[in-house]
């Protein structure tokens, strides 16, 4: 399972490394050090993002700080792998005349950063079109995804991973609490779920249109309101 952007869901994507569509909101020292709040129709989400991807961090605080998010809509949700939601068009207000273009943010792939349950990346179009793996500027996922043994591990580095070797940490991890191990090092991990895990499983667990017809929830599973809060752990 990939998450690319599909042409359904997608607007404009400007040329690889072109940061010009990003809202026009200043980025402050104190707001890198402060958490995401998203409540959504499901519940309270609390985000952090990491400061070992810079590029994505400030992307998403522009996004934040501009509100661009809410009323915003879960549209892609695959119980036992990711919550996707970042597409202007799922918006009630939806204003075609209005819309913030899609961009792309280069790359920012760390060995530290891999995709445990509750991390939060960002989606991008596939390899074909997109060889750089660059990301979409908004849309992003959080990862829900499911528990692994070895040789499920085993299959996930030959078949998925090109090669890629999992460190032997991140295997624990996978064994124990899970994950999506066959988007490390192909999707920008930039931050992680602080508190809000319940509400991850709740949004995951909706009936959607099913695989094949984009895994849209059935119900309206929207992001109400954000902002950046003071951290308190």
């Amino acid at each position: 399972m990939r998450i690319n952007l599909s042409i359904t869901f997608i607007i404009v994507v400007i040329c690889v490394n072109s940061l010009f569509a990003q809202p026009l909101v200043k980025v402050k020292k104190a707001d890198q050090k402060k958490d995401i709040l998203m409540m959504t129709s499901k519940g309270k989400l609390i985000l952090r993002l990491n400061d070992s991807t810079p590029l994505h961090r400030d992307n998403f605080i522009r996004l934040i700080k501009s509100n661009y998010y809410e009323n915003i809509c879960f549209h892609r949700v695959i119980e036992g792998f990711m919550i996707q939601a970042g597409d202007e068009k799922t918006k009630s207000t939806y204003d075609s005349t209005k819309i913030l273009k899609d961009y792309t943010i280069p790359a920012e792939f760390n060995k530290t950063l891999f995709h445990k349950r509750g991390v939060i990346a960002a989606a991008r179009m596939g390899d074909d079109v997109n060889p750089s793996r660059a990301s979409s500027g908004v849309q992003f996922y959080i990862v829900q995804g499911k528990t692994f043994n070895d040789k499920g591990l085993d299959s996930v580095e030959t078949f998925r991973l090109e090669g890629i070797k999992l460190p032997k940490e991140h295997r624990d991890y996978y064994k124990i609490n899970g994950g999506t191990p066959q988007l490390d090092q192909h999707y920008t991990v930039f931050g992680e779920l602080i508190t809000g895990y319940d509400v991850l499983d709740a949004i995951a667990s909706v009936k959607t249109t099913g695989m094949g017809k984009g895994d849209k929830p059935l119900e309206d599973i929207r992001i109400q309101k954000t902002r950046l809060i003071k951290r308190s752990l």
